[in-house]
């Protein structure tokens, strides 16, 4: 017996076919349909603006639309991140940001944003080591030579980072528990800033990601005292590790990945994904990476995630044992 059809159901059902091609081009609009913003929490001329720009140089033409890099440095990189986490999830505003991410929740006693709950992890592009440097004008060589110099100099010594809540900051405190020193923080608005005054003699050392001071090293304009990493790196063969230079078990690296706000959905949460893993994995792009002392990761969104829930609990539990804490 076949249904009886009213002249009013009749007309429900040709509004509801007029609607339906509208509705499925609502929910599979292009991406982008403008410019993308790639948010970086440093000032231009880092670490994380440099790897940013590469990954942003190869999505415009792969995505047609132009992705724009918008550094908003400051507070240790919770400024931007509370920007990012407060957007529209539609894939327009993403986020290249670091360890300082996950440490975050570790250093400040009230944050606007949850480090973990409010992003949707995209993918984890490279980890680079940091690497202990020193001004130019510091008569220091080795890792011996330069804690004698911060024991005979406590709070006068310095290290710079690029920020409070950095893994350059954690590490500088880790150094100071470790070898019972009182060298003092100096945080400065990303890398290229510290490592000025550094070069200028402003301040003493930085624990810094390899990437950045790699010209300067080369150069002479900086001393590599110890890199902190397992093994030393093919890019730098003559850097000894901390391990070798007397300090076992003590490595700290830094890590750029590519964050959305959580409300992102997951299918275009999974195709934006796709595409920066896409254009990290190409040669050139690669090689890059790795010149820069980079070691390239580019996992999913699942791998990227669980790797951020163990980085948070490994810095909070750093930020504990040398008691660093901002207001």
């Amino acid at each position: 017996m076949h249904p009886i059809i009213t002249r009013r159901g009749a007309l429900r059902y040709a509004l509801a076919a007029a609607c339906a091609p509208g509705l499925a081009f609502a929910q599979e609009a292009p991406f982008p349909s403008t410019n993308v913003h790639l948010v970086v929490p440093y000032a231009a001329g880092g670490a994380t603006d440099i790897v940013a720009r590469a990954v942003a140089d190869k999505l415009g033409p792969r995505w047609g639309k132009p992705v724009v890099i918008d550094n908003k440095p400051g507070a240790g990189t919770t400024l931007a991140a509370a920007q990012v986490a407060r957007a529209p999830g539609d894939g327009h505003l993403l986020y290249m940001t670091t360890s300082a991410h996950t440490i975050s929740a570790a250093l400040y006693k009230k944050l606007d944003y949850d480090p973990l709950a409010s992003f949707a992890a995209l993918t984890l592009v490279a980890k680079v080591p940091l690497v202990l440097v020193v001004r130019p004008s510091l008569d220091v060589s080795t890792l011996d030579e330069f804690t004698r110099y911060v024991r005979a100099n406590p709070d006068k010594a310095a290290y710079a980072s690029p920020g409070n809540g950095t893994a350059q900051h954690l590490t500088g405190e880790m150094f100071n528990a470790a070898m019972k020193t009182r060298m003092v923080h100096v945080p400065y608005k990303g890398d290229a800033p510290a490592i000025t005054d550094l070069l200028g003699g402003s301040v003493d050392a930085m624990f810094a990601t390899l990437t950045v001071v790699l010209p300067h090293i080369a150069s002479g304009k900086l001393k590599a005292i110890a890199l902190a990493n397992g093994s030393r790196i093919e890019k730098v063969p003559a850097i000894p590790t901390f391990a070798e230079a007397g300090l076992p078990n003590f490595e700290a690296a830094t890590w750029f990945g590519v964050l959305a706000p959580a409300s992102l959905p997951k299918g275009l949460r999974e195709r934006i994904s796709r595409d920066i893993r896409a254009v990290v994995d190409q040669p050139d792009l690669r090689a890059r990476l790795i010149d820069l002392g980079g070691e390239v990761v580019s996992n999913t969104p699942a791998a990227f995630e669980a790797f951020m829930q163990a980085e948070s609990a490994k810095w909070q539990g750093i930020a504990r044992q040398s008691g660093a804490v901002i207001n």
